[in-house]
């Protein structure tokens, strides 16, 4: 059997008060998580639940003060170079064309400039930007940027696809169409076919293969319960913090493909949102309060 792309057991995560050094504060605690090879996870929960440090977790850029993660069978130590991360933030670098933005991770990986080209300009197709290579971040409009930064995570053919409410700060037609593009894209695979036994990965050793439709296991951080819904197989639901923890999982059973747009009228959709939110009210409403004693 496969090992699981993401396997986080019983972590939790400490981190010492910056405005008291002698206070700790728990972000998340005892958190069990799985994310199958080629399976799509949205995990969703209040504001300050946590979600973005579980991710960091599964990134190998935060070590866990305990529990275990494991990628695709094998301890994670250091940074997880099975993944590719797609930040809510803007990404792109500034000084670079989005051809130059899309060829940089080849570039740093030692590919030649010929084929790191051929590449990005592949990619920048695959994500609709094929005329726009030769524009700067600041000459392309936010849903632009994003397809970009898309190309740019996707370029370097990840096995897994870390993904921090990459769509939050756009409108919600241009958000549509990025989710449609981004499951479009997940459900077409890499086009590498998996092999019957381990591959050499780029950084030597070997790595497990794939499953056998090529799909990248993405673990995807929103806030917007309608998106993970829409997009996931599985919906997995944090309570407030301090001491976040799962609550709650959902396997979201609406066939595929999907329109993010039309399956929101389905009955499957509006009955699993109201068996989730039905999980996730109180907790919000936790999560709410607490930043009014904050503020």
């Amino acid at each position: 059997m496969t090992s699981p792309a993401i396997d986080l057991q019983d972590v939790s995560c400490t981190f010492i008060s910056k405005d008291d050094p002698g206070q700790r504060y728990t972000a998340v605690r005892d958190v069990t998580l799985t994310v199958g090879a080629g399976e799509f996870v949205s995990v969703v929960g209040p504001t300050g639940c946590g979600k973005s440090t579980l991710l960091n977790v599964a990134a190998g850029l935060l070590s866990p003060s305990t529990g275990t993660v494991s990628v695709f069978g094998q301890p994670l130590t250091g940074i997880n170079t099975r993944a590719g991360y797609m930040f809510q933030t803007e990404s792109l670098m500034p000084w670079r064309t989005a051809l130059g933005n899309v060829m940089a991770g080849l570039s740093f990986r030692g590919a030649s400039e010929a084929d790191a080209r051929a590449q990005a300009e592949d990619w920048l197709r695959r994500v609709g930007l094929g005329g726009f290579g030769d524009r700067y971040p600041h000459q392309m409009s936010g849903g632009m940027r994003k397809r970009a930064s898309l190309a740019q995570t996707l370029v370097l053919d990840p096995d897994i696809i870390l993904m921090d409410e990459p769509f939050s700060a756009l409108d919600i037609q241009t958000r549509q169409l990025m989710e449609n593009e981004v499951l479009d894209l997940w459900a077409a695979g890499s086009g590498r076919r998996a092999a019957p036994s381990p591959v050499h990965s780029p950084s030597g050793g070997q790595r497990e293969a794939q499953g056998g439709n090529g799909r990248k296991a993405v673990l995807f951080i929103t806030h917007d319960l309608d998106e993970a819904i829409a997009m996931s197989d599985r919906v997995v639901v944090l309570s407030a913090g301090p001491a976040s923890h799962p609550i709650g999982e959902f396997v979201i059973d609406i066939p595929r493909p999907r329109d993010v747009a039309e399956i929101k009228t389905t009955a499957r959709f509006i009955e699993l949102h109201a068996a989730i939110w039905a999980v996730m009210r109180e907790e919000v409403l936790k999560g709410y309060q607490q930043q009014l004693k904050v503020a």
